[in-house]
């Protein structure tokens, strides 16, 4: 399908004609059914369409035989645009109010489709996209990061305005906004995609301050799952915000947000449970009661889309803390959800893919939220993107124990019990359906090792400089823990695999030794000296998964250890094939 746009403003101005092929059924004069080589043309003579209009497209069929299949006609949004099908398969399309709508003209069996966007603008529209989000850090992980770059790599001018507060509620947004305070960071990025940031800013302020097409609402995460929590605040704050709105066809948004990792230490998890799909569900219940209740014109499906995600291959891997998102494939999930939900754009087909991700994953991320504008309220499984059963690795996996998260290596960044990546990469970013699991939790997180050093890891100092340890003999810190363990699940039981251990504290006179016992179907003990480490690692060659195909790591003090608390450390492991 061709566009033509207007100039930078992207208003579409026209549809050309959308042709495509299929093979019809007809009956000749003996009832025996033949294979008719048919065509159909869907003219539009316009894809914009103003509030009121009705416009008839009819698909022609030719050669002119009577089709044996039965099509359908569906809009993606009939708030925006209403359509009903006619007799002779053309659709009467009724443009409602402000928005963009993707038409689509369809066979039963879904073999043939073809699809469209009709937009309709609003009084005075000049082309861009205004989109204002009364938000918190939420709002920041799901607008700031790459929905400019989405709508740009389309050719959409858009302007985004995050009025962020941390830790806000809707009972904090309407208090503000009732003693006009100035609370806010008025996050903006231009329509040339330029970003600036205006401190002490009222809810007032940020409103008047552009003729926004989009004003969106979002609540806090705990309470995302707890309708009561926007019954009192969220009709009056949408009537102080419409009173002073400066453009009268201005549409009103709830932000869906997602639900925490499993294994989160939110304060608020406990609220669900702590279960993730009883939180999602408790999310969708509640945002979607919201949006009736209070009339509001959308909702962003973010929630459904990093769920949709958490159904593939990736798993659990969307969050950086257990409940904000990371700023690769979390973040750019959500700003696909928000783009295709204003623009009824596919964004599946959409260029823009961020450096630190691979392409499968940005395929994973666009498909995830497509799914989600489609179906907002319960998740779609993406079959192409499931795991499968163990494979061989191509490739070493590469682990690292700590905050930070560097290019090619796996990051478990929470120390505690459950802690997991669902699905390894290897170095080659391609998955390997291994699981990490942390079974028996560290003691923290310590930064105090050598930043340079000179192993086969090739590490940067990112890496060798953090590591996770405990203490095997007294109380440090109100406790004591004597082991640390890990578990990889997922393995090949028909091979083997080399497991190589590197950990570091700078700066000590004491012996720091560190024991790796690494267990399967046989079992392997290693050390590594963590003192001053530069350059020392030790490998544990051969072991055989056990019959379920897991293989777990003790982390603890070695023999040698002679600190008073039995500090131990490990910072990196390399997971590579046996010999």
């Amino acid at each position: 399908m061709n566009r033509l746009f207007k100039n930078s403003k992207g208003i579409i101005l026209s549809l050309a004609v959308v042709v495509f092929s299929l093979t019809l059924f007809s009956c000749d004069n003996d009832d025996t059914d033949q294979v008719v080589e048919q065509s159909v043309v869907v003219n539009m003579d316009s894809s914009t369409l103003n509030i009121g209009d009705q416009l008839t497209v009819k698909p022609t069929f030719s050669p002119n035989v009577r089709p044996h299949r039965t099509y359908s006609w569906v809009t993606s949004n009939p708030n925006v645009v209403g359509i009903k099908m006619n007799d002779d398969y053309s659709a009467t399309l009724s443009a409602n109010r402000k928005g963009n709508s993707s038409i689509t003209f369809s066979s039963s069996d879904g073999d043939l489709k073809a699809s469209f966007v009709i937009t309709v603008p609003g009084v005075d529209d000049d082309g861009v996209i205004k989109v204002l989000v009364l938000g918190n850090s939420f709002s920041e992980d799901a607008i700031e990061n790459y929905l400019h770059e989405l709508a740009a790599a389309e050719n959409l001018p858009m302007v985004i305005g995050n009025l962020f507060l941390g830790n806000a509620s809707l009972d904090l947004h309407l208090n503000n906004a009732q003693e006009n305070a100035t609370a806010y960071e008025y996050r903006k990025i231009s329509e040339n995609g330029t970003k600036t940031n205006s401190p002490e800013t009222s809810i007032e302020i940020a409103v008047k301050d552009e003729n926004w097409d989009y004003i969106g609402f979002q609540q806090l995460s705990g309470n995302s799952g707890e309708y009561e929590t926007f019954v009192t605040p969220l009709p009056t704050l949408i009537s102080y915000v419409k009173d002073r709105s400066t453009n009268p066809d201005v549409q009103y948004i709830l932000h869906q947000t997602w639900a925490y990792t499993k294994n989160s230490n939110h304060p608020a998890f406990p609220n669900y449970g702590n279960n993730q799909e009883v939180m999602y569900g408790a999310i969708v219940n509640a945002v979607r009661k919201a949006k009736i209740a209070f009339n509001m014109d959308y909702v962003i499906p973010a929630g459904t889309a990093i769920q949709n995600g958490r159904a593939t291959l990736i798993g659990d891997n969307f969050n950086r803390d257990g409940y904000h998102l990371d700023k690769g494939i979390g973040s750019y999930t959500v700003a696909s959800t928000w783009f295709e939900a204003l623009t009824s754009i596919n964004v599946v087909g959409n260029t823009f893919k961020p450096d630190v991700l691979s392409d499968i994953d940005a395929e994973i991320a666009r498909h995830s939220a497509h799914a989600a504008v489609l179906n907002p309220d319960k998740v779609t499984l993406l079959s192409d993107y499931t795991a499968g059963g163990p494979q061989p690795l191509e490739a070493p996996v590469l682990i690292n124990f700590g905050n930070r998260n560097p290019p090619k290596w796996n990051t478990l960044d929470d120390y505690l019990e459950g802690a997991s990546i669902s699905n390894l990469k290897d170095e080659n970013d391609a998955y390997t359906n291994i699981e990490l699991t942390l079974i028996q939790r560290f003691s923290g997180i310590n930064d105090a090792g050598e930043g340079v050093t000179n192993t086969d890891f090739d590490m940067t100092a990112d890496i060798s400089s953090q590591s996770f340890y405990g203490n095997s003999r007294g109380v440090w810190q109100n406790g004591e823990i004597r082991q640390g363990q890990v578990s990889l699940s997922g393995l090949d039981v028909n091979t083997t695999y080399n497991l190589c251990f590197f950990g570091s504290r700078s700066g000590v006179g004491d012996n720091r030794e560190t024991k790796f016992i690494v267990s399967g179907e046989n079992s392997k003990t290693v050390n590594v000296q963590t003192s001053n480490n530069t350059s020392e690692t030790a490998c544990a060659t051969k072991i055989k998964p056990d019959f379920n195909g897991d293989i777990t790591i003790i982390v603890t003090a070695g023999d040698n250890n002679n600190n008073s608390f039995g500090f131990y450390y490990i910072g990196a492991m390399k997971l590579s094939p046996g010999e």
